[in-house]
C-alpha cells in the first residue's frame, strides 16, 4: 500500500518535481495524490496538472485572518487522507490548527545543518561565518521556525570562491537527493518520533 503524499508549493516546484519522478517507480513506496499552493499560476502546480495530479490553491487574502487560512489549508489537505505532509518550498508558516490536524507527519527542508542558521538566510549565513561545510536539513515541522526534529541531513562543502548563489545551487542539488530518499523510506519504512529523535522503523 502506497503511503499518500501531500506536497504543498509556492513557487517552481523543482522538489516537488523530484517526489513526482520518484512515485512513478512503484517500488518507491509513495504517492503523491495532490499538490496545494498559497498562489495560482505558479510553474508547481503546472508540474502536478501535467503528472495528472490533483491540486488546489489556498491563498492568505482569500480569508479574513491569517488562523482563518491556516484552518481551511489544514482542511484542504486533511481532504487528501495524506500519510504525510511535505512542504516543498512552501513560503508560509503553518499555524495551530494546521498543526493539530497533521502534525507529526510533516516535513520541510531547511538549506542549512540545523540547528545552524536558522531562517530565510541559511547559505548567506554560511558563507558570512566562513564555515568550511553547510547542507540541508530534513525536519518535522513544528511551531518553530526551522525547530523540529531532524530526520536527515545532508552536507555540503563550501567553496573558497562560492558566492550565496553558487553555494544555494549546490545546496537545493543536495537537499532533493535527500529529500527524496528520506520520504522514500519514511513512506516504505514508517518512523517515530522519540523527543529530538527521529527513527525510521515501525
Amino acid at each position: 500500500m502506497s503511503a499518500r503524499l501531500v506536497v504543498l508549493v509556492s513557487g517552481g516546484g523543482t522538489n516537488l518535481q523530484a517526489l513526482l519522478e520518484a512515485c512513478a517507480d512503484p517500488s518507491y513506496g509513495a504517492q503523491v495524490v495532490a499538490v496545494g499552493a498559497d498562489r495560482p499560476g505558479i510553474e508547481g502546480l503546472a508540474r502536478a496538472e501535467r503528472a495528472g495530479v490533483a491540486t488546489f490553491v489556498c491563498r492568505v487574502q482569500d480569508h479574513p485572518t491569517r488562523a482563518d487560512w491556516d484552518a481551511a489549508l489544514a482542511a484542504e489537505v486533511a481532504a487528501h487522507r495524506p500519510d504525510l505532509v511535505v512542504l516543498a518550498g512552501f513560503m508560509k508558516l503553518v499555524g495551530e490548527s494546521f498543526l493539530a490536524a497533521h502534525g507529526g507527519r510533516v516535513v520541510n527542508t531547511h538549506p542549512a545543518l540545523s540547528p545552524s542558521f536558522p531562517g530565510m538566510r541559511g547559505p548567506a549565513e554560511a558563507l558570512d561565518y566562513g564555515v568550511k561545510v553547510t547542507g540541508a536539513t530534513l525536519f518535522m515541522v513544528d511551531a518553530g521556525v526551522d525547530t523540529g526534529q531532524i530526520v536527515a541531513q545532508t552536507t555540503v562543502p563550501v567553496e573558497d570562491d562560492d558566492t550565496v548563489d553558487s553555494l544555494h545551487d549546490r545546496i537545493k542539488v543536495a537537499e532533493r537527493t535527500m529529500l527524496v530518499e528520506a520520504v522514500g523510506r519514511m513512506a516504505r519504512e514508517g518512523f517515530t518520533v522519540e523527543g529530538r529523535r527521529v527513527r525510521f522503523g515501525r
